[in-house]
């Protein structure tokens, strides 16, 4: 490489002297050489350029040094040291650029600010075309709700698992980092299904309505994993046990009717109403008892309006599903419901549901 004397001589002028205002103007000229000539550089030639910059770089006010850090973030090419520093700048204005656009800026640089700088410079990395999951790691667990978003939001963020983890256990009272998360190609499974497991129903129903593929798989792996810790907890309960051979006794004396339902539930008798509804239903155990624990009351009425009870008895056992949430007026409109619901309408309901438990029995996954 071969370069111009007068420009050399500038240059120690420039740095020897106290004129601020030409030391800015060298800054681009220099990177403009080092650019033209980078294909040709030894290493020691590429840390003379970085040593001229960074002594340029020092001297040169903080609008300066932010103009040049703009223009150095385009560059196809340019000295580390330099990159690094303006990277990690105190100054968002400054490092900014650099963080968010520059493709020659390291790894360990990215790391390093996403380790040690403000939530600014965080914000900044989290919009860059690529991150690798060591600094998307750093992003998710240190980084505010908004860095967490745009990070989330970005199709060349990588994940690690533990990125994936800490994105969902955030996600877990945030809705719309959890769309952000759920709309992520390449999440792994286990994690969709803590995400979908863990949201509120308001929230699942958005899920569905932007994947409603991805949803309906989700919500039939909780379910089934929900039925197998039901069954499973069901199964080492004395209790349940013993509400079990009271309901099979009844069945087979012929006994086991609406009446004995009606007390069961008014005395809040869960064990014994879950059975004995599972048995007048025809339906399998799990069903009922997630329908008993479930916040919404729709497939309650479903269930008993199928099975002909009566409001007393369905009042009673709404009672038991959430005796501190209904007040006079919420039991008159679910009345008005039950009213209007046709008995066919719910028997038709509990034949998919019937079917449904059957599939899920069936599915291996």
């Amino acid at each position: 490489m071969i370069v111009n004397q007068s420009l050399v001589e500038e240059l120690e002028t420039a740095i020897a002297g106290s004129d601020i205002g030409r030391r800015a103007a060298m800054l681009r000229r220099v990177a403009d050489l080092f650019a033209s000539n980078s294909g040709n550089l030894s290493d020691e030639q590429t840390a003379v350029f970085d040593d001229v910059l960074l002594q340029l770089v020092d001297e040169i006010e903080t609008s300066a040094r932010g103009c040049f850090a703009e223009y150095l973030a385009l560059s196809p090419v340019a000295p580390p040291r330099i990159l690094r520093q303006l990277a990690l700048d105190d100054v968002i204005d400054v490092a900014g650029p650099v963080l968010s656009r520059s493709e020659q800026l390291d790894e360990i640089t990215l790391a390093d600010g996403a380790k040690t700088k403000s939530q600014a410079h965080l914000l900044a990395i989290s919009t860059r075309k690529t991150i690798p999951e060591s600094v998307t790691d750093i992003l998710v667990e240190r980084g505010n709700r908004q860095v967490a978003l745009s990070a989330a939001a970005n199709p060349g963020a990588s994940f690690s698992e533990f990125g994936y983890s800490s994105l969902v256990r955030r996600s877990s009272d945030d809705d719309a980092l959890a769309l952000c998360t759920w709309s992520r190609r390449e999440i792994p499974r286990r994690h969709l299904l803590k995400l979908f497991a863990d949201a509120s129903e308001s929230l699942k129903r958005r899920l569905s309505k932007e994947d409603p593929r991805k949803a309906a798989r989700m919500a039939d792996i909780v379910t089934r994993a929900a039925s197998k810790l039901q069954s499973q907890t069901r199964e080492t309960s004395a209790d349940f046990a013993t509400a079990r051979a009271l309901v099979q006794s009844l069945d087979g004396t012929g006994k086991l009717d609406e009446a004995a339902l009606f007390e069961f539930a008014s005395a809040e008798k869960f064990a014994e109403t879950v059975l004995a509804l599972s048995v007048i239903c025809d339906l399998p155990v799990g069903l009922i008892e997630r329908a008993l624990v479930e916040v919404r009351s729709e497939q309650v009425l479903v269930l008993a309006k199928a099975s002909c009870l009566s409001w007393k008895t369905t009042r009673a056992i709404l009672q038991l599903q959430a005796p501190a949430e209904r007040s006079t007026g919420d039991l008159d409109q679910l009345l008005e419901t039950f009213l209007r619901l046709r008995p066919e309408t719910a028997r038709q309901a509990v034949q998919f549901y019937r079917l449904r438990e059957r599939s899920l029995a069936a599915s291996p996954n």
